[in-house]
């Protein structure tokens, strides 16, 4: 079913027969611990949890600091909230969340990468002509919380000062576009290691509600110059603006006079340097590092578990 939720739609499996489904593969499967995702939203998780038996870890991702939804789950869902014995998030942004709206605390964990898949090509020392370099943006093309229409809007400055600026977008849905950006539609995860890897500059413009961003990670294992929205998330992967060794360019959220600024000042300044900082704080989000981060948590909800639902351990 689709459901509108945190500015996009998800599409979830509830109901009776689900649930029915859920248990029946949680009791065949006779697991030593459930991990699942957005535990409170109606889903797959949600049945999960209500089943569950075992110890139970939550990975939260939503980064919404006002959320009815979320505050009216938090009473009508005590007692299956009550039954996670780990909470993970993936950002500060995201445990804000949780503090606020479900009481409980939980564990930083970002979201992993594979790092040595994105760092393929070396870092150059700028775009590849100044006549012809590439801009992308990767993100549902038409979930206006992903800030295309303020890319598109920056643009015709930019196109101003580099007339021959190749733009290509890439992601789900469909939309009309100016005959200057060139839609790849959906792609998959060879085609944007390529598309990344072939970018002068990578523009996230997101609007609001993004807990961690992870295309921007992937970007800065790209090695590519990175100009994004100051979100709080972003900043946290980025540096503030005034950090002299930020690992990117941020705007105000929404400003497109602003985001061609900054696009601008990358095209006409590249820095090596920073995109080479960037590309080796990105190793730090490799899954052989954080898989040793949520491996620990797993070990701590199995020794504090009640007794009764505890699992044979992990080896």
């Amino acid at each position: 079913m689709p459901v509108p939720y945190n500015g996009s739609v998800a599409r979830v499996n509830f109901g009776p027969l689900s649930a029915a489904r859920v248990r029946r593969w949680l009791r065949n499967g006779r697991f030593d611990l459930i991990h699942i995702h957005e535990p409170i939203t109606p889903s797959i998780s949600l049945l999960a949890l209500l089943a569950a038996e075992q110890p139970v870890v939550a990975t939260f991702h939503t980064a919404t600091p006002r959320s009815r939804s979320m505050r009216l789950a938090s009473d009508v869902l005590r007692a299956a909230i009550e039954k996670i014995d780990a909470g993970v998030a993936v950002s500060e942004s995201a445990r804000n969340v949780v503090v606020q709206h479900l009481g409980r605390d939980a564990v930083v964990i970002p979201n992993g990468i594979r790092f040595d898949d994105f760092a393929r090509r070396p870092i150059a020392g700028s775009p590849r002509s100044s006549e012809r370099s590439r801009l992308v943006f990767i993100g549902r093309l038409d979930e206006p919380r992903k800030g295309l229409e303020v890319l598109l809007a920056a643009v015709p400055q930019i196109r101003q000062a580099r007339p021959n600026l190749e733009v290509i977008a890439a992601g789900q849905g469909s939309r009309p576009l100016p005959s200057w950006c060139r839609s790849l539609g959906t792609i998959d995860d060879e085609a944007k290691i390529a598309l990344l890897g072939s970018a002068d500059i990578y523009v996230a413009p997101h609007l609001a509600r993004e807990s961690f961003g992870i295309v921007l990670l992937e970007a800065m294992a790209s090695g590519v110059q990175i100009v994004a929205s100051n979100l709080p998330s972003f900043v946290d992967l980025l540096g503030a603006p005034q950090d002299d060794r930020r690992l990117g360019e941020v705007f105000p959220v929404g400003d497109h006079r602003a985001l061609s600024r900054a696009v601008l000042q990358v095209l006409q300044h590249p820095n090596p340097l920073r995109a080479t900082r960037a590309r080796q704080a990105a190793r730090s989000y490799d899954w052989s590092r954080v898989g040793r981060n949520v491996l620990a948590v797993y070990r701590a909800a199995l020794s504090t578990a009640p007794t009764g639902r505890m699992g044979s351990g992990l080896g």
